[in-house]
């Protein structure tokens, strides 16, 4: 039985956290887990009441906020499973959840990350996520399947490729993660576990969606759906994505065209129409930042 490691990131949603860690006492039957709970930076330190209140969980606390792909990195750091299992802190398991990605894992060697299947928390028959399309590298786009629809089933018979992974839940086998490496730290937040998804792929593996398992997601807890924080980051590393990741120079000159003439002036206009003060000049930045910085620089560029 392989080992699994459950990774999640707590960032001023104590009480988030706590449903997570119930839910899983709840729910799963997987003996061979550990669950590493990382807090990242939260401004009251939930530690050491964790430790006391949790013991068979491993905490480990950073001062510093390392963002989405830093947290995790940090717990990987102590994580001794063959299997990884990244969940946003903002999720609740359902039975059977852990086996049915392990046997995926188990069962296909050259699977190297697998995704189940996402139904928003708020709205239990509603569908987040039941894999993507591929990436048009050519204007960052693709189609998150399933997203809206009422859950009948008509997914669950679809287990097998898909175009990504999500980041809310995604099981790595640990070979993988070694041959690829770690998630960019410096995406920070938003489209890093795209960008591992992409890297892992290069490294030889396959990118599956296994619908039998499920998972109830509460999405954007922790930052807000809209927040500049969000707006400047997405921006940010929708270009920073491309240029890791595209298959050609040209492939980048025609993305950057399609950005600063199609989406920036789309996005500025729904800023004045919605009145979204500042984001503007995020935008802006979020470009400049692509312009004079190196895509593996760790310079943020947000005004924290």
């Amino acid at each position: 039985m392989k080992m699994v490691s459950l990774i999640t990131v707590n960032y001023n949603q104590n009480q988030i956290t706590e449903q997570l860690l119930a839910s899983i006492s709840a729910t799963n039957t997987y003996p061979a887990i550990e669950i590493i709970v990382v807090d990242n930076a939260s401004k009251q330190n939930p530690v050491p009441q964790w430790q006391h209140k949790y013991p068979n969980v491993t905490f480990i606390r950073s001062d510093v906020n390392l963002g989405f792909a830093g947290g995790n990195n940090l717990g990987i750091g102590v994580a001794g499973g063959d299997y990884l299992f990244f969940i946003n802190n903002d999720t609740e398991f359902t039975p059977g959840l852990v086996e049915t990605l392990v046997a995926v894992l188990d069962k296909h060697p050259k699977v190297g990350m697998v995704s189940p299947k996402i139904r928003y928390f708020d709205q239990p028959g509603m569908l987040q996520y039941a894999g993507f399309t591929p990436m048009n590298y050519y204007t960052m786009r693709n189609k998150c399947i399933g997203q809206f629809e009422e859950d009948k089933g008509q997914y669950d018979h679809t287990t097998g490729p898909t175009g990504y992974i999500h980041g809310a839940a995604m099981m790595v086998r640990r070979e993988a993660m070694n041959k690829a490496g770690m998630m960019a730290e410096n995406f920070f937040l938003y489209y890093e576990e795209m960008d591992w998804n992409d890297h892992i792929k290069r490294a030889g593996y396959d990118i599956w969606l296994e619908p039998r398992a499920l998972i109830y997601h509460k999405e954007s807890v922790s930052v807000g759906k809209i927040s500049g924080l969000k707006e400047y980051f997405m921006n940010r590393n929708r270009i920073l994505f491309i240029r890791r990741n595209a298959p050609s120079a040209l492939t980048i000159m025609v993305f950057y065209l399609y950005f600063l003439s199609v989406v920036t002036p789309r996005n500025l206009l729904n800023y004045a129409r919605h009145g979204h003060k500042g984001f503007a000049g995020l935008l802006l930045k979020a470009i400049r930042w692509n312009f004079t910085n190196s895509k593996t620089s760790t310079h943020l560029g947000y005004p924290f």
